[in-house]
């Protein structure tokens, strides 16, 4: 009678898959190094804080329609006291109520462009280097015409195209930001469809769509996800750049950059905490996105994975 020679292995998870699930999490492996670095146990408490004000900021704020927009001008300009621990603006809304409002629009803007850009540049970038030649020529040659642009630039451009709306935002800046990811997954895939496995798949007749969705990219996307990590952060910048020129969010929104901009004529008057908060909010969410990048880039790659402090 045949019987399966490894079911115990597959049963308890302690085959391949299994194996490289101890490796990760025992001493020395992936996740231990990550716990042991200060700076990214700090870097994801941050984020984890970020995350947590996004979600629940209507619950967190007694000014929960300040951070709507409702404006309740008797009270304009006051600085930071018991009541208002952040001050109000001139209109007279909460300033910690608009940058906890504020959180969720930056984590819409950074989730939505990296996932857009994510899906955009892992597609053409599969595409192009599992089935080279010409195919490979064209989509290159049309994300190097995107990467002639600085990026910022040409999310201004788009965005001014477009019309100032959330949903704009991340449109622009997610067309200036694909072709680096399809870059760094055409690299993986060139390597990927010459190893024995692809071969093996590809000689029993395997399509060639299974080969790419299901043996090559979730192989090839082991660095996409620490690029995208260190870009949620960048995103956060770049979505307040538009915004503090006018092509972000519409008001009343809750943003980040437009507080900021709005904030800056009072800063020579006194009423620094509309710009400075806002401001400070940016600084500290898109450097724990940046540190929370890269420690996981270097505790996932064994040639710089050492003892992180």
């Amino acid at each position: 009678m045949h019987t399966d020679p490894q079911p115990r292995a597959r049963r308890f998870g302690l085959g391949a898959a299994g194996r490289d699930r101890r490796r990760f999490v025992a001493p020395g492996g992936a996740l231990w190094h990550f716990v042991r670095s200060r700076l990214g146990v700090a870097a994801t408490v941050i984020v984890v804080l970020f995350t947590l004000a996004a979600v629940l900021a209507p619950w967190l704020t007694p000014y929960a329609d300040a951070g709507r927009g409702v404006p309740d001008l008797p009270i304009r300009l006051q600085a930071p006291s018991w009541s208002h621990w952040l001050g109000t603006d001139d209109l007279g809304r909460d300033v910690l109520a608009r940058i906890l409002f504020g959180a969720r629009t930056a984590m819409y803007v950074a989730v939505g462009v990296v996932v857009l850009s994510v899906v955009i540049g892992v597609a053409v970038g599969a595409i192009a280097g599992y089935f080279g030649r010409w195919v490979d020529e064209i989509l290159m040659r049309i994300t190097d015409t995107f990467l002639a642009f600085p990026p910022l630039l040409l999310a201004v451009l788009v965005a001014a195209a477009l019309g100032a709306s959330l949903r704009n935002t991340v449109i622009a800046i997610a067309i200036s930001w694909w072709p680096w990811y399809a870059r760094l997954v055409r690299s993986q895939v060139l390597s990927l469809r010459e190893r024995s496995f692809v071969k093996a798949v590809r000689a029993i007749g395997v399509p060639d769509r299974r080969v790419i969705t299901v043996h090559i990219v979730p192989n090839a996307m082991a660095p996409v996800w620490v690029q995208a990590t260190a870009d949620l952060g960048a995103a956060v910048l770049t979505a307040a750049g538009l915004s503090f020129v006018g092509l972000g969010p519409r008001p009343p929104t809750a943003d980040w950059g437009t507080m900021i901009a709005q904030g800056r004529q009072y800063v020579l008057s006194g009423q620094w905490w509309i710009a400075g908060f806002a401001g400070a909010a940016i600084v500290i969410v898109a450097m724990a996105f940046n540190l929370a990048g890269d420690v996981i880039r270097d505790v996932t790659d064994p040639r710089t994975r050492g003892d992180q402090q």
